[in-house]
């Protein structure tokens, strides 16, 4: 399978409870091997969260979260999208569609999607096979 290009640096989506919404994705991210990796400025305005070395999406009470939408965190297996759904049930989002195949999206597309504190769609997904 040929590498995928990475189409964005980095994204913050704006949070109306940073304490909530950072618990939220600090539980939901960590079965996918992102935790938290702390503000990108010495203002502190902001959560950035990550895999090792990288830390390229955050959450900040700075931008208000204007309208609903959709991000996909990448899984590394089936079980990393199981336990991302689990967790993010756990921690108290609502289910948005449970872990399962989506032929409709792609082949090989496997992923679970919930709503975080701020109504926003979070989804993790992995591409490949059974």
């Amino acid at each position: 399978m040929p590498e995928r290009r990475v189409v964005i640096d980095h994204l913050t989506i704006g949070v109306r409870d940073l304490d909530r919404s950072r618990a939220f994705y600090r539980a939901a991210l960590e079965p996918l091997g992102f935790e938290e990796r702390g503000p990108w400025s010495e203002e502190r305005r902001e959560i950035a969260f990550g895999a090792e070395g990288a830390d390229d999406f955050a959450i900040s009470p700075e931008y208000a979260p204007a309208g609903q939408l959709h991000i996909a965190f990448s899984a590394d297996s089936r079980d990393g999208v199981d336990a991302f759904h689990a967790a993010a049930l756990a921690i108290g989002a609502a289910d948005n569609g449970a872990p399962g195949e989506r032929p409709e999206y792609a082949e090989g597309y496997y992923g679970a999607f919930v709503l975080d504190p701020d109504g926003h769609n979070v989804e993790a997904v992995f591409h490949g096979g059974g």
